[in-house]
């Protein structure tokens, strides 16, 4: 007896990604005028908001250990 598996996998880039991949593309165009900073925003805000959560959550886990 053969026994039929089939595995799913799904993946590739995500929304942030493509707004990343449109801005850069609009920028290097000339459609927008944005500094880099905003342009490249989409890849490096999420970043930056997970640090500043974990930090809140550092500091939380600081005043009720104390």
């Amino acid at each position: 007896m053969s026994k039929n598996t089939t595995t799913t996998q799904s993946g590739g880039i995500g929304f942030l990604g493509l707004l990343a991949i449109l801005f850069i593309g609009l920028k290097l165009t000339g459609h927008i005028t944005w500094s880099w900073w905003w342009v490249l925003a989409p890849l490096w805000i999420p970043s930056v908001l997970v640090i500043l959560f974990i930090v809140c959550l550092l500091i939380a886990a600081y005043i009720n250990y104390k």
